[in-house]
């Protein structure tokens, strides 16, 4: 009898295969019980005890899901991780990782990083005892002389976010090591279909699974992995006692996202590259930031560790009067604060994503007035720039 699909890609088989692949093959793409092509979902919140003295796997939903466990195998096949965790949100994800610390720690972080994770940082976990030092991860001597006898953790996000800077996450890494210091890097812009930091040296890669991995602007949820099963274990406590888990018709939701992430990644950068040259050629543009161009200084750093430039596209309209013509003229992006989605989406970071960041931080980061965010969806190219440039030419 010819062995299933399944039994064909044992897990080390799968492991083996390229990215493409475990898209489609993660060891759960068809259920042994009935064949069926797609994960069942398992909605219940607690599991029978059959013999008291045998517990089951599973005993109850916020503990352990067999839904939510084929999507948390899932992102730790995709990055090459030992243990994978879903949770409600991007931010969710975030905060139970930096719940790894205790009073009086510091951490080292990327200095333009997501809005909502400076919020987090200096709102809720300084009031608690945790201190962070924001700094420019692009230059590894001031990430250095940033050290502390408190340090515990460097925070990389990279590309940041909105003014894609570069992170060396091997370099770092490493140097996390010989420091003994946990390296965590937010891989939400670049996914693991482009950008796989474990295998970099880093510890724990987290992403906020409702933009690229989801893609259909339909799901929130957040992602974790770890380098190592002990990391998972500590990591694991925290969501249990937390309560931080994704539901079980979020976690369907986001493994069909993720079957066509390869497609979806591979037309939007495509796209992406184009859009930025463009911008670049044009003389109303004071400044474009997209990994992609050889005119971004660390260019050379990101085609290193990853595999693609990714769909995000920052470019500077002088003012922020000229960014809000720009965001109520045009017609085909979504005007909001997402990205990664099959739609594009035209964002502005100083009244959305980094608006919880005082104006005065934004100025010293570089996120201007004039700064827009543009995710890049899967439209026709073509159509987008026309769009973008009538856009551009109000006056």
């Amino acid at each position: 009898m010819a062995k299933s699909i399944q039994e064909a890609l044992d897990p080390l088989n799968v492991r083996n295969t390229k990215l493409d692949t475990k898209l489609l093959h993660f060891g759960a793409e068809v259920d042994q019980a009935t064949g069926a092509s797609s994960v069942p979902l398992y909605q219940a919140s607690t599991f029978h005890h059959a013999d008291i003295f045998n517990p089951p796997q599973y005993d109850y939903s916020r503990s352990g899901n067999p839904t939510r466990q084929a999507l948390e195998d899932y992102i730790a096949l995709l990055e090459g991780g030992a243990a994978g965790y879903a949770f409600p949100s991007g931010m969710a994800a975030i905060s139970t990782a930096f719940m790894l610390f205790s009073a009086g720690d510091h951490l080292i972080v990327t200095e333009d990083v997501y809005g909502g994770t400076y919020r987090l940082l200096t709102g809720i976990l300084g009031r608690l005892g945790i201190e962070a030092s924001f700094v420019d991860m692009s230059r590894p001597d001031v990430v250095k002389a940033a050290l502390r006898p408190n340090t515990k953790a460097v925070y990389m996000e990279t590309p940041s976010n909105p003014t894609l800077k570069i992170t060396d996450i091997a370099g770092i890494s490493a140097w996390c090591k010989q420091q003994g210091l946990l390296s965590i890097v937010d891989n939400t812009f670049m996914t693991p279909y482009y950008q796989r930091p474990i295998e970099l040296g880093a510890d724990i890669v987290l992403h906020s699974a409702t933009k690229f991995l989801g893609g259909h602007s339909d799901v929130l949820a957040g992602l974790a992995v770890t380098a190592t099963k002990e990391l998972g274990s500590e990591l694991k406590y925290l969501q249990n006692g937390l309560g931080s888990v994704l539901g079980v018709q979020d976690c369907w939701l986001l493994m069909r996202g993720m079957k066509t992430l390869g497609a979806r990644m591979t037309h939007s950068e495509i796209s992406s590259r184009r859009i930025a040259e463009w911008l670049e050629g044009r003389s109303d543009i004071q400044a474009v930031y997209y990994p992609g161009l050889s005119s971004h200084p660390d260019r050379e750093i990101h085609a290193k560790q990853a595999t693609g430039y990714g769909a995000v596209v920052s470019f500077d309209v002088g003012s922020g009067e000229r960014a809000k013509k720009v965001l109520n003229q045009v017609k085909l992006p979504l005007v909001a604060v997402s990205l990664g989605a099959v739609e594009s989406i035209l964002s502005y970071p100083a009244m959305m994503s980094h608006a919880a960041m005082p104006a005065e931080v934004r100025a010293e980061r570089g996120i201007t007035d004039g700064l827009l965010r543009f995710s890049v969806g899967l439209e026709d190219v073509e159509d987008l720039m026309a769009d973008l440039d009538q856009a551009l030419d109000q006056e």
